[in-house]
C-alpha cells in the first residue's frame, strides 16, 4: 500500500490538461409514492435540484478533487446553460478556456432520481457544428496550455469537439513536447486517435472498434481479449490500450507485447449509480501515468476509484483520502505474514500482481530446520519481493518419507518457518507435490536447490505459466536425514 499511497500523495504535483465535450448535468431529486392514473408510470414529487459539470467537465471535476492542478478547454453555447457551465467552472480551482458558439444550445443531461434509483434521463443536445472555423484559435490556446501540462486527457463524447482534425492537432503537438495523451474514445474509427499514448474504451466500444464479439462468461474470454488487442494495434497507431470490463475490472495491453495482458479485478462495491465512473477512472489513469507509474499501479488506482464512484449517487468525484482509505480497507483483510490457506495466498498473489511486485515460491518438508534451509531461503528471497513457502503436511510427509517421519508436526514446522524474516507466507499442502499450489498461485519465480529442470515438474509448470525457475546452489553437509543419522549414532 505504501507505494500506492505515495502516488496518491503526488497527484498534487501533476498538471493535467483536459479537452472534450462539456455538458450541464442536472439532477432532480424527489420521492415516488404512487403510480400515475393517466399512465402506468411513477409520479415523482420534486424536492430538490442540483446542477453540475458533466461530460468532459466531470473528468475535470474528478481531477481537481484528486488535488491535481487541472486545466480545461471546451466548447459551450452562448445561452443560459452555457453561462451556468461557465459559472460552475469559476466555482472550482480549474483553469479553463471555453469557446462560445452562437446559435448552438449547450448540451444538458437531466436526471430524475427517487431514493437511490435513477428513474429517467432527458437529454437536450445537438452535435456541435463543424469546428474547422475555430481550429486555428483552438490550436493557439492549446499550445499555450500545453506549456504547463504534464499529461493531456481527451474526453470524447462524440458531440463535435474532438474531430479527427482537432485530435490529430493535439496529439502531434503533444508528442513533439513529450507529453502523454490519454483518450476516452467514442465511435468506431479510432484512427483519429493515432499517435496517442493510451486509449481507454469500454468492452462494448472495444468490440465495435475491432469487430470482435465477446462472451464475458466464456473460459476463453481472456484469450478473446488478447486476440482483439492484436487486431486493435494492427488497426490503430496507439501505444497502450485499457479496456474497462465493468464488474470484471480492467485489462491493459501494450503495443510492444499484446500477448501480455495486465488484468485487475474489480473491488466489490454496492452499486448505486454508474454515472461518471468512466470519468473517474480516466482522471486517475491520467494522474498516475503522468507520474510514470507502471501499468499495474495505474490500473489498480483507477479501478479502486471507479469502485468508490459507483457506490455514490450521481456523477460523484473521488478524493485522495477516499482512495487511500479504500485501498487501506482492502489491505486490512490481507495477512501481512504467517501461515495461510491457499485461498488467502491466491488473494495475496493478485494484490502483489496489481502493484507490480514479484512472488517467489519454494517448497519442502523442512522437518528439522537447519543451516542449509536458511541458506536456501536467503537465496530464494533474493529472487523476489515476497516469498511463499509450501510445506508438506504430516500425512504427505509419511507417504514420502515413511511412517517414522515427520519428527515435528506440520503446525510446529509451519510456525518455525513463519517466524523467519526471510519468509513472508507459509502454506501447508496435503498432496505429494506442490503442483496444485503452483497452478493456483502462479508465482513469478520458483527457487530450489539441487534439481535439474527435467526432474523438476514444478519448475516446468512455473515456466509454462510465464515465470522463471532458479536452481539454487546447495550448502553441502546439511540435511534432515544426515542430522537424524548423526543423532542415532550419537545415542
Amino acid at each position: 500500500m505504501s507505494d500506492l499511497s505515495e502516488y496518491i500523495k503526488n497527484f498534487q504535483n501533476v498538471r493535467m490538461l483536459i479537452i472534450g465535450d462539456v455538458m450541464l448535468d442536472e439532477f432532480i431529486y424527489g420521492k415516488v409514492e404512487r403510480i400515475s392514473p393517466e399512465a402506468p408510470v411513477p409520479v415523482i414529487r420534486l424536492k430538490s435540484e442540483k446542477k453540475m459539470l458533466g461530460g468532459a467537465g466531470n473528468v475535470a471535476l474528478n481531477a481537481a478533487a484528486l488535488k491535481v492542478n487541472t486545466s480545461f478547454i471546451g466548447l459551450i453555447g452562448n445561452d443560459e446553460a452555457g453561462l451556468t457551465v461557465n459559472k460552475l467552472f469559476e466555482e472550482t480551482s480549474i483553469n479553463k478556456h471555453l469557446f462560445k458558439l452562437k446559435d448552438y444550445p449547450t448540451i444538458i443531461k437531466k436526471r430524475y432520481i427517487a431514493g437511490n434509483a435513477q428513474l429517467l434521463r432527458a437529454d437536450k443536445e445537438e452535435k456541435f457544428p463543424d469546428v474547422a472555423g475555430i481550429i486555428n484559435r483552438l490550436e493557439k490556446i492549446f499550445v499555450k496550455f500545453l506549456k504547463k501540462a504534464d499529461v493531456i486527457l481527451l474526453s470524447d463524447y462524440n458531440k463535435g469537439t474532438l474531430t479527427k482534425e482537432v485530435c490529430q492537432m493535439i496529439i502531434k503537438n503533444a508528442n513533439l513536447a513529450g507529453i502523454k495523451v490519454i483518450v476516452d474514445p467514442k465511435g468506431q474509427d479510432y484512427t483519429k486517435y493515432n499517435g496517442a499514448f493510451l486509449v481507454k474504451p469500454n468492452l462494448k466500444e472495444f468490440s465495435e472498434s475491432t469487430g470482435v464479439k465477446f462472451n464475458t462468461e466464456s473460459p476463453l474470454f481472456k484469450e478473446e481479449l488478447k486476440e482483439a488487442a492484436k487486431i486493435f494495434f494492427a488497426s490503430y497507431q496507439v501505444q497502450n490500450l485499457v479496456v474497462t470490463l465493468s464488474e470484471k475490472g480492467m485489462a491493459c495491453f501494450s503495443r510492444e507485447n499484446a500477448d501480455n495482458m495486465v488484468h485487475v479485478p474489480t473491488i466489490a462495491k454496492e452499486v448505486f449509480d454508474v454515472s461518471g465512473a468512466g470519468d473517474t477512472s480516466l482522471a486517475v489513469l491520467g494522474a498516475t501515468f503522468a507520474l510514470n507509474a507502471p501499468q499495474i499501479t495505474a490500473l489498480t488506482l483507477a479501478n479502486a476509484a471507479s469502485g468508490i464512484a459507483v457506490s455514490k449517487l450521481g456523477t460523484a468525484s473521488v478524493t485522495p483520502e477516499e482512495l487511500t482509505e479504500a485501498l487501506n480497507e482492502e489491505e486490512k483483510n490481507t495477512p501481512s505474514s504467517g501461515v495461510i490457506t491457499l485461498e488467502q495466498a491466491v488473494n495475496i498473489r493478485e494484490k502483489l500482481r496489481k502493484v507490480g511486485k514479484t512472488a517467489g515460491f519454494t517448497n519442502g518438508c523442512f522437518d528439522c530446520l537447519h543451516l542449509g534451509h536458511l541458506h536456501s531461503f536467503k537465496e530464494a528471497k533474493k529472487e523476489c519481493d515476497v516469498l511463499f513457502v509450501g510445506i508438506n503436511s504430516d500425512t504427505s510427509v509419511k507417504r514420502l518419507k515413511g511412517p517414522a517421519r515427520p519428527l515435528q508436526d506440520e503446525q510446529t514446522r509451519a510456525g518455525l518457518l513463519s517466524a523467519l524474516k526471510l519468509i513472508d507466507y507459509v502454506i501447508i499442502f496435503d498432496e505429494d507435490t506442490a503442483l496444485p499450489l503452483i497452478e493456483a498461485l502462479k508465482p513469478d519465480v520458483i527457487a530450489k536447490e539441487g534439481y535439474e529442470l527435467k526432474d523438476w515438474p514444478e519448475a516446468r509448470l512455473v515456466i509454462k505459466q510465464g515465470g522463471r525457475a532458479v536452481t539454487l546452489k546447495r550448502l553441502e553437509g546439511y540435511s534432515t536425514t544426515s542430522m537424524v543419522e548423526r543423532i542415532k549414532n550419537h545415542d
